[in-house]
């Protein structure tokens, strides 16, 4: 049996919660980093900070979707939504770049530039990252539940015969 991967149904599902705690946690720092500036726009030391919890919660969240936590019998279409949780993180990690160049670059214009502008392609990204979840969140669980009432019915076809 050497080389032959057991697959092992209770590890996937332990590997799957930790992805998702860990998912939630960098959408959690996401979500704190594109709030706590706007507390306080005139502070551009806020900006600074929070960027990198922002870059952080990014990174975390991007890193969580790519460790493998499909089931070997999972259908293509759920394996392919699962990847589109990916994009998001991307989405995220696209909206940190564009915050520390944003930061630098309009720095210069000193204390007339506000936390909007420096934030707006990041906001930009995190909505479209946001969204991109959102969606891929809704189709999993749906196609989840339609496989599961799939092989529900045909077990139940095969034991009336």
């Amino acid at each position: 049996m050497s080389g032959k991967k057991i697959f092992d149904p209770s590890s996937l599902q332990k590997r799957r919660r930790l992805a998702e705690h860990t998912a939630t946690f960098g959408l959690l720092l996401v979500c704190v980093a594109l709030i706590v500036p706007f507390f306080n726009p005139a502070n551009l030391g806020m900006v600074s900070i929070f960027k990198w919890v922002y870059g952080s919660g990014a990174l975390i969240f991007t890193i969580a979707r790519v460790v493998a936590v499909n089931d070997p019998t999972d259908s293509t279409r759920l394996r392919r939504l699962r990847r589109l949780e990916f994009w998001a993180g991307i989405a995220f990690v696209i909206g940190a770049f564009f915050w520390f160049y944003e930061e630098n670059h309009l720095s210069a214009f000193g204390p007339y530039v506000g936390v909007l502008a420096i934030l707006r392609n990041t906001i930009m990204f995190s909505l479209v990252g946001a969204v991109i979840q959102l969606i891929a969140s809704w189709m999993i669980v749906g196609q989840t539940r339609k496989e599961k009432e799939e092989k529900n019915g045909q077990s139940k076809n095969n034991t009336s015969k």
